[in-house]
């Protein structure tokens, strides 16, 4: 193929890779170089040069430590946790019962729900200690003497944890339930034909099957989960110990007005997020390369 007939095929390429630069790279490379400087508009004078301070402060600020950890922990939590639900949910769904399509959609419903209005609707809808649903389900339950928890207060970081769970559920649900369907299905038939349990089936077939799936789901969903802002904003207001690096990034930059610190914990959170993307695009990789093995052996 020639040099021409090469960039004829590329050429419709062009715009949508020069569209890509302009709304990501430029702007990552403008919070790359303002990391690297002294910027407070609270104190306009003092502007210049700041080398590696910011992300030194990044680490040893206590307040950043503190949001580095609850990032870490929120994010294996809801990670762990959806990844367990959407197991369960996707060996349901992989049976055969009346009104499957039905509890699918349902299921389905919601992943597809704005974080915003989730966590507005977890806030007001379900965790209000006075009209919420949880609390008038313990009324319902064991009448005018049941207890009515805060929840936002005295649980804050479980509260967000399980409006996200709720959210990603269905997100694990899909990865697994596509992988159960891709199982071959003789060797499960022929495992049940020579006595294998459901248990012994599970185990030594379907799991090792899904291996891939679940690294795919728990990348997939930490790469979400590390930027979430919506349920801490909304839920909490970064308040009681739950502010993770995100919402860190955002009190920094609107409220402390310290834009040289802000970007560099931005920085850190996208380095974060590209390394953990590396791993999902190695694992996406080779679960085409399976796939493409056993298109041929078929």
């Amino acid at each position: 193929m020639t040099a021409a007939a090469r960039w004829a095929r590329r050429a419709p390429l062009l715009p949508a890779l020069v569209f890509t630069i302009l709304v990501t790279q430029l702007p990552f490379a403008a919070t790359l170089v303002i990391s690297l400087m002294r910027w407070n508009s609270l104190d306009p004078a003092d502007r210049g040069f700041a080398g590696a301070d910011n992300y030194v402060a990044v680490f040893t600020d206590p307040d950043l430590r503190s949001a580095v950890g609850t990032t870490v922990v929120l994010t294996a939590v809801v990670v762990l946790v959806s990844l367990l639900l959407g197991l369960g949910l996707a060996l349901l769904l992989d049976r055969r019962f009346a009104g499957r399509g039905v509890v699918r959609t349902m299921l389905i419903a919601p992943f597809l729900v704005v974080p915003v209005a989730a966590a507005l609707l977890w806030k007001h809808a379900l965790y209000n200690p006075e009209y919420g649903l949880f609390n008038g389900a313990l009324t319902w339950l064991f009448g005018e003497g049941a207890p009515q928890p805060e929840w936002i207060s005295e649980m804050p970081l479980t509260a967000v944890e399980a409006s996200l769970v709720w959210q990603w559920t269905p997100f694990m649900m899909l990865i697994l339930l596509a992988g159960l369907q891709s199982r071959p299905q003789d060797a499960v038939e022929a495992a049940r034909v020579d006595g294998a349990t459901p248990w012994q089936v599970f185990r030594h077939l379907t799991l090792p099957h899904l291996r891939q799936y679940l690294e795919l789901g728990a990348l997939l969903g930490s790469i979400y989960v590390v930027q979430n802002f919506d349920a801490v904003f909304t839920i909490t207001s970064g308040g009681l110990g739950t502010a993770n690096l995100p919402y860190a990034v955002y009190q920094t930059f609107y409220q402390a007005h310290d834009y040289g610190r802000a970007s560099a914990a931005g920085v850190v959170v996208v380095l974060g997020s590209i390394v953990i993307a590396t791993f999902a695009l190695r694992v996406v990789s080779s679960l085409l390369r399976e796939e493409g093995r056993t298109g041929v052996r078929a």
